[in-house]
């Protein structure tokens, strides 16, 4: 077999973290990993020359391999030999009681050091698994948060010591709620033997995941009570599979059947690539084969099957940011795209920075507001697909090839990704590390696995054909908001929209606590006119009432009060966590400071304030201005929603007036029904439904009003609805 070194050894530079994949030097990695030992001392000697095997594993076709301890000199030596990235494993006893046997945590951290220490500084050294797979019933009995907090420590030691490598906890589906905060990647083992349900499960762990890598730690199957056939066919599509959903590498368990657990040599399963005379198996070059095919999207596709992208980039006053931004999105490798720049009204020195790239097209305007903006760029559009990102945002080079792949494959009518932000350029950018993990970021918000409610509008893209029919932007939503009133119009016209995890951009939030906090009050501010447009979307308090997950970029953890599905008696395979918004972003790597945390407390505190206060004084100017009459009482308001059945009436009364138990009484008299069980409304007419709330006033009370009306109204309101609150002078005229 010819020796084929996986990666050049002049070009072996170190593994880093790059969005949702690896890079070395300037290049992405793909890492293609086989699991090596640990080996009985029973193996024969000529299968225990590293050197050699290292060489066999380079040849056929793989870039790294896992051991499950800390390496020896010896066997980082082979494989740097070999163009080979080794990743090593902590050894301790993790599945020991090891809170309260605290000495046995004790002796992990000690192993840690001494690892580091002796061979952490290798170049052939990436990174380190702390644990690997602890049961799922000793996490319950330990305490999540626990375990997820001694594994974290782990992590940080290990940090402490060689800033260079990279540290992660190699996970399993029983407790994939127990993602470590730090980890620079997630590493997820998974054996599923079927592969619809293997393709099924790959997009949720970019989910798991947030913002981070998805390295399949170990996929295996087993000859020895199945055929070497079914082996090579089930790792064959593992391989592929990883690659099409967007994984960041893949780990093949085993290169040999030769393998040791618990202390004895296991001789009834065998799932290496080797048997146990050296002999490749029939999956070696069926795995082989796979590796090598890189997934490229354009697989299967000739040039003029390319879907056309027409990337459009809005920008008001965006001169500063907007060089970056270009920068990126003229360099991505895609066949077929064009640049649209829409200049909504901007007064810097915005013409200069677009004309240093002549493939982007220029279109000015007078300032009318982003989603006007994003309308003017569809509207001169040529491609079949429209891609918007913002100023700030720098597309991934293979962002549009994501897209193309994840339209084409499900068919979605608009679909996005994620928005990763970058780490600051300076140690002294404290601010904009704070940010970066501060609440009140653009997220996505999921349905399933792979269809999402909400994409936000820095990565969003969608099929000009439906762009048309749903009829684009609202023009009223002028900085924030435009994306939400998109995706929930485009929803309720029966479109589909679809999320990619791989698709990512980075997005440089605000630099600064003063901006971001003035972000959050325009946020609020358009949470009003989405309260307007789309009142059944909110609750009674005011905040968005989604269907699904809102995601923030944090891995998937527990915490005190989530509900984790165990299964009877703790024994399901997949043991899923309940929550409705996953965790926020911790703090980037080197600002884990006293002032950056202060400073995320008091913009974990003030954003929600700030945001509520804005929706709550802005729904009041949109709704109507309270207009009191000279006399005790007086009409407000009763405004039609926009594209709803629904109407909203306000009533204020002074001194001793109305109350909300006078208008239900006048509505029970009036043939309405009490509603006993539903905790949404108060009474029922036929299809309608009707709210009746009551705002306290140091002088009166505003009474408020809201009417659903059913499908099958055609937007008139009962009579006996009208007559009995015109009778209480609550409406002057519904006509």
């Amino acid at each position: 077999m010819d020796i084929v070194c996986a990666v050049p050894r002049e070009n072996m530079e170190r593994l880093q973290v790059d969005g949702k994949f690896f890079q070395s030097g300037a290049r992405r990695v793909f890492l293609k990993m086989v699991t090596y030992g640990p080996f009985p001392e029973s193996r024969p000697v000529e299968l225990g020359d590293d050197l050699g095997e290292m060489r066999k594993i380079a040849a056929a076709g793989f870039n790294a391999v896992r051991v499950y301890e800390m390496p020896s000199l010896r066997l980082l030596d082979a494989a740097e030999e070999c163009g080979l990235w080794v990743f090593g494993g902590l050894c301790w006893e993790w599945g020991h009681d090891f809170i309260a046997q605290s000495s046995r945590f004790s002796a992990a951290r000690l192993k840690l050091d001494d690892g580091l220490v002796t061979v952490g500084g290798h170049p052939a050294f990436a990174g380190v698994f702390v644990a690997n797979e602890i049961p799922g019933d000793m996490v319950r009995w330990m305490g999540v948060a626990k375990v997820r907090k001694a594994l974290e420590e782990l992590i940080d030691l290990g940090r402490t010591m060689r800033p260079q490598l990279l540290f992660a906890y190699s996970n399993f589906p029983t407790t994939e709620y127990l993602e470590p905060n730090n980890a620079d990647f997630t590493a997820m083992n998974v054996y599923l033997e079927q592969q619809e349900k293997f393709a099924a499960y790959l997009p949720r762990l970019h989910h798991v995941a947030g913002d981070r890598p998805v390295l399949l730690s170990e996929v295996g199957f087993d000859s020895e009570h199945n055929s070497e056939e079914l082996q090579a066919d089930v790792l064959g599509w593992s391989v592929r599979e990883a690659l099409q959903h967007g994984m960041a590498g893949i780990t093949i368990y085993a290169w040999s059947d030769w393998w040791v657990s618990g202390g004895g040599v296991v001789e009834d399963w065998s799932f290496g690539l080797m048997d146990r005379s050296g002999k490749a198996k029939l999956a070696l070059p069926v795995v082989s084969e796979a590796l090598v095919q890189v997934f490229q999207p354009e697989d299967g596709l000739t040039e003029r099957e390319w879907p056309m992208f027409s990337v459009i980039v809005c920008t008001h006053n965006g001169a500063q940011r907007m060089d970056d931004c270009l920068r990126a999105v003229c360099g991505m490798d895609y066949p077929r795209y064009e640049v649209i720049v829409v200049d909504d009204g901007s007064e810097d020195q915005l013409v200069d920075v677009v004309s240093k790239y002549p493939q982007v097209r220029l279109i000015r305007m007078d300032h009318g507001g982003l989603s006007a903006a994003r309308n003017r760029g569809a509207a001169v559009a040529k491609g079949e697909f429209l891609a918007y990102t913002d100023d700030d945002c720098q597309p991934d080079a293979a962002w549009l090839f994501w897209l193309a792949d994840a339209f084409l494959t499900n068919s979605w009518d608009a679909c996005g990704g994620p928005n990763l932000p970058p780490l600051p350029e300076c140690v002294s950018d404290v601010d904009e590390a704070v940010v970066a993990a501060a609440p009140g970021a653009p997220s996505h918000v999921m349905l399933t696995d792979q269809e999402a409610e909400h994409v936000p509008g820095c990565n969003l893209s969608v099929r000009k054909s439906v762009f048309e029919k749903v009829g684009g932007f609202r023009d009223a939503y002028r900085v924030a908001g435009d994306d939400v009133d998109f995706c929930w119009r485009l929803k309720d016209a029966g479109y589909r929209l679809g999320f990619c995890g791989a698709a990512f951009v980075w997005h440089r939030r605000r630099t600064t606590l003063w901006r971001y906090f003035k972000q959050q009050l325009g946020y609020g501010k358009a949470e009003a006119l989405l309260m307007r447009d789309h009142p059944r979307k909110f609750a009674r308090g005011g905040g968005a009432r989604w269907l699904g997950r809102v995601y923030t970029g944090g891995a998937l953890s527990a915490d005190q009060g989530d509900t984790i599905y165990h299964g009877v008696m703790a024994t399901a395979g997949y043991q899923q966590i309940s929550m409705v918004m996953q965790p926020q972003r911790p703090l980037p790597i080197g600002f884990h400071t006293i002032l950056a945390k202060t400073k995320l407390k008091w913009a974990q505190t003030l954003q929600p304030k700030i945001r509520s206060w804005a929706r709550w004084w802005f729904s009041r100017q949109w709704c109507g201005e309270l207009t009191h009459s000279k006399s005790k009482e007086g009409f407000i308001l009763v405004d039609r929603l926009e594209r709803t059945h629904d109407y909203e009436a306000r009533w204020w009364s002074e001194g001793a007036g109305l109350t909300r138990i006078d208008v239900l009484d006048g509505l029970c008299e009036s043939g309405w029904e009490a509603i006993a069980d539903d905790s949404d409304w108060d009474m029922s007419y036929g299809d309608y439904r009707l709210l009746v709330a009551s705002e306290q006033h140091a002088k009166g009370v505003m009474i408020l009003t809201r009417i659903e009306m059913g499908e099958k109204s055609k937007g008139c309101l009962p009579a006996d609805l009208v007559n009995t609150l015109k009778g209480m002078s609550l409406l002057r005229d519904l006509s």
